[in-house]
């Protein structure tokens, strides 16, 4: 099979022509195809299709784990990839998506992890893990959220019940 390329290579210049943000999350995304990623996921999924998607569900989950990299936290969040289509390329639509998604079964889950698991050895093999010989920090930020619709909650009346 032959996978869907983007519109063209990156290159990057210092003169302000051509500007694009988020560039960087297109170097996650050519990872994931690089390491076979995208491809793996293809495997794992590609049979509960009738036909050969459009969208195939390595890229469409390759695209949301990009997404989430680059600080998107809803499906949604896809639209900041798809509305740059000069860097990204073709990206589906929030509902393809969420297709994606439901396709995937506990089964399915278990090859899903396979084909991460032998998209980081490759990466790793080829220099881009840890070295595990030197002291390893994980920094874990994490920020709760309050969302009510309670309109006393919203007006800022918090009260507790007796």
């Amino acid at each position: 099979m032959k996978r869907s390329a983007r519109a063209g290579r990156v290159k990057v210049f210092a003169d302000g022509e051509g500007v694009v943000s988020h560039a960087g999350a297109e170097l996650l995304r050519e990872m994931a195809e690089f390491t076979g990623l995208s491809a793996a996921w293809d495997a794992a999924l590609l049979g509960t299709y009738k036909a050969l998607p459009i969208h195939l569900p390595g890229r469409v989950l390759a695209d949301m784990a990009v997404a989430i990299a680059d600080g998107a936290d809803s499906i949604s969040d896809l639209a900041v990839l798809r509305d740059q289509p000069q860097l990204f390329g073709a990206v589906a639509s929030t509902p393809t998506a969420w297709r994606v998604l439901d396709r995937v079964s506990s089964a399915h889950l278990a090859l899903l992890r396979q084909g991460r698991a032998l998209a980081r050895a490759k990466a790793w093999a080829a220099g881009a893990g840890p070295d595990l010989d030197e002291e390893l920090n994980l920094d874990v930020d994490a920020t709760i959220v309050v969302a009510h619709s309670d309109p006393d909650i919203a007006a800022g009346q918090w009260f507790v019940p007796d």
